[in-house]
């Protein structure tokens, strides 16, 4: 699994083998957030969460999403082709 970007103990990933809408899965510890990338025009959005997260964690996930969209959105593109 590529993990893209990390920070703040949050691991960025995409799978290789995933879907569209062009997402990211961020961990932190035992839980998950998806959020959809959106485009240039575009901000990222939640998609679902999973397993133990705090709301705060949630938004910061979002947060980190939001300041790397174009990074992001690069690698999904790269990644998928």
């Amino acid at each position: 699994m590529p993990t893209v970007h990390r920070e703040d103990g949050f691991n960025v990933i995409i799978y290789p083998n995933d879907h569209l809408p062009s997402h990211v899965h961020v961990i932190k510890g035992g839980g998950q957030v998806i959020i959809k990338l959106g485009s240039e025009t575009e901000p990222p959005s939640l998609s679902q969460v999973y397993g133990d997260i705090s709301n705060k964690e949630v938004v910061k996930a979002l947060k980190i999403v939001a300041t790397h969209q174009l990074k992001l959105i690069t690698a999904w593109r790269t990644i998928h082709g």
